[in-house]
């Protein structure tokens, strides 16, 4: 399974972006997908989750309410909607496909290569 993220620039703090993740496989529906982010100097950290179906979410605190992930698997594409962003989500941002949807990255097979996002104050 390859993933190739997209849609990660530069944007002024309060802003918005919508990342795109999508993946080059026919079973991509079975799949439950992670968005994951890595700032300099620190641990990748987890952002947020969508299962194969796209019924259950989960997010990390600091993005509750702020971000929305989402798939389309007529499209094989998971998206990641952020808005009201602060410098602190400045970050490259990773998408991820695995067979349980979890917080932790060790439960996600395949990755892609990142995308930057850069949220100027």
């Amino acid at each position: 399974v390859q993933l190739v993220e997209s849609g990660g620039g530069l944007v002024q703090a309060g802003g918005s972006l919508e990342l795109s993740c999508s993946a080059s496989t026919q079973t991509f529906s079975s799949y439950d997908m992670g968005w994951f982010r890595q700032a300099p100097g620190k641990e990748r950290e987890f952002v947020a989750a969508i299962n194969w179906s796209g019924g259950i979410t989960l997010y990390a605190d600091s993005v509750k309410g702020r971000f929305t992930v989402s798939r389309d698997n007529r499209k094989d594409t998971v998206y990641l909607e952020m808005s009201s962003l602060k410098t602190e989500d400045r970050a490259v941002y990773y998408c991820a496909a695995g067979t349980s949807i979890s917080k932790g990255p060790r439960e996600y097979d395949y990755w892609g290569q990142g995308t930057k996002v850069n949220v100027s104050a």
